[in-house]
């Protein structure tokens, strides 16, 4: 049987895993400091007798897109975003070590300091709990300061210190959770460079319209593939019956 069959059958399918990493991009358009995927290819010849007439590929949704999104600003005291390049500093659900932009942070009921989605936000000695306070203060640095209950406006009192990192973004791998991690394991290290805007948010930098127009160039190769998987059933069938003939 002709190769093309085989070759139009793995087009078809990468144009679907393809449609598949547009469709998660397109359904986090809105979700805060989301980070877009890449769609990118791999091809190569397959080989076999006679010449190197068909060519294989490999759809890989791995890379991500970390520039930075629209900034949203809401006047909320626990609402950051990260001003230029780096990450907060957050625990993942199995107690590692984690980066994200997403900075609507909240208090849960045991006063610590979480992002929206519950993960615990990291500071100088693991996670950071602040105690019941009239007004809390997040500072450029990250740094927390507090008026306590029942203190003076201004009695501020520093409380902690966001962790702010700014690894090797060649390093990073994203996982389920929408979290970054650095692939070898190793804790960033605190970065004096990273600021904060405060009163803001980092919307996700997924172009809708790009995106659109990703989805709509996949389906049209996709339809292309199922076409020549159908030209490849009608040559063969042509075949057998110049077989049969014969």
């Amino acid at each position: 049987m002709d190769k093309m069959l085989y070759t139009a059958t793995n087009a078809a399918s990468q144009a679907m895993k393809a449609q598949a990493a547009i469709s998660h991009n397109l359904a986090n358009a809105n979700t805060l400091g989301f980070k877009s995927h890449f769609n990118t290819f791999t091809s190569w010849h397959v080989s076999g007798p006679g010449l190197n007439t068909r060519v294989m590929n490999q759809q890989a949704a791995d890379d991500i897109d970390l520039s930075a999104g629209p900034v949203i600003t809401t006047g909320q005291e626990l609402d950051v975003a990260i001003n230029g390049s780096g990450f907060i500093a957050v625990q993942n659900a199995q107690g590692e070590e984690a980066y994200t932009r997403a900075g609507r942070l909240k208090l849960d009921n045991i006063g610590r300091l979480t992002t929206s989605q519950g993960f615990a936000v990291v500071g100088n000695s693991g996670p950071i709990a602040i105690p019941p306070s009239e007004k809390i203060d997040i500072g450029l640095d990250g740094t927390i300061s507090i008026v306590p209950i029942g203190q003076a406006a201004n009695a501020l009192v520093i409380a902690e210190r966001i962790k702010l990192v700014n690894p090797d973004v060649k390093k990073l791998q994203k996982g389920t959770d929408g979290l970054f991690q650095l692939n070898d394991g190793i804790k960033a290290p605190a970065s004096v460079n990273v600021q904060l805007e405060t009163g803001v948010l980092e919307n996700s930098n997924v172009s809708a319209v790009g995106q659109m127009i990703q989805l709509i160039t996949n389906a049209r190769q996709f339809e292309a593939s199922v076409k020549l998987m159908q030209e490849a059933k009608t040559t063969d069938e042509a075949s057998a019956q110049l077989l049969r003939n014969n």
